[in-house]
């Protein structure tokens, strides 16, 4: 990543209003401070939070283009997330993203399954106008994959194709990508 691009990391907490250092604010912190990856940092507590933080992001922040990656750190299970005890489908995040997402990639953290089927995929990457999709088959709360989140964001500095990214994190981090099941929709 050159110095004009950076990470919109969105995480889902319990509360925004109790300031706390999560382990990713850390890990974003760090990738500045190491990586000169910057990142933009926001939590959001319901849908109505996520949507006011993507609408900032999209028509308020005039680097928005340079936005490459869009991380979401959100619990739930396969295919939803979970924002204040309600559910929300793939489906509907993908309305959230409706045609804003042209050549980002849309990466989810373990704290929830990415498990999509080829349709389902395309529809994501049809409806949102994403480059890809990527996030890991197995959510867990004992093994956080927030430093092979970082190893991937720090390999798009060298390369812009999403699956010589893959391959090569595979490469460099082969038992911790089948670990956790590392996916990539494209």
């Amino acid at each position: 990543m050159d110095d004009e691009k950076f990470i919109f990391c969105l995480e889902g907490v319990p509360d925004v209003e109790k300031d706390r250092g999560t382990e990713v604010f850390n890990v974003l912190q760090q990738l500045a401070r190491e990586q000169g990856i910057d990142s933009i940092y926001k939590t959001c507590d319901t849908i109505e939070g996520l949507e006011e933080s993507l609408g900032a992001l999209l028509y308020d922040d005039h680097n928005f283009k340079n936005y490459e990656i869009i991380y979401l750190v959100m619990p739930g299970e396969a295919n939803n997330v979970r924002l204040n005890g309600y559910y929300y489908s793939f489906e509907e995040i993908a309305e959230l993203f409706e045609g804003k997402l042209k050549g980002k990639v849309l990466h989810f953290s373990n704290s929830k399954p990415l498990d999509l089927d080829e349709e389902e995929a395309q529809y994501f990457l049809d409806i949102t106008g994403a480059k890809a999709v990527s996030g890991y088959g197995e959510a867990s709360l004992s093994i956080s994959s927030s430093g092979l989140d970082r190893a991937f964001f720090s390999l798009f500095s060298d390369s812009d194709d999403v699956v010589d990214i893959v391959e090569e994190l595979h490469e460099k981090h082969y038992a911790l990508c089948k670990l956790l099941d590392f996916r990539l929709y494209y």
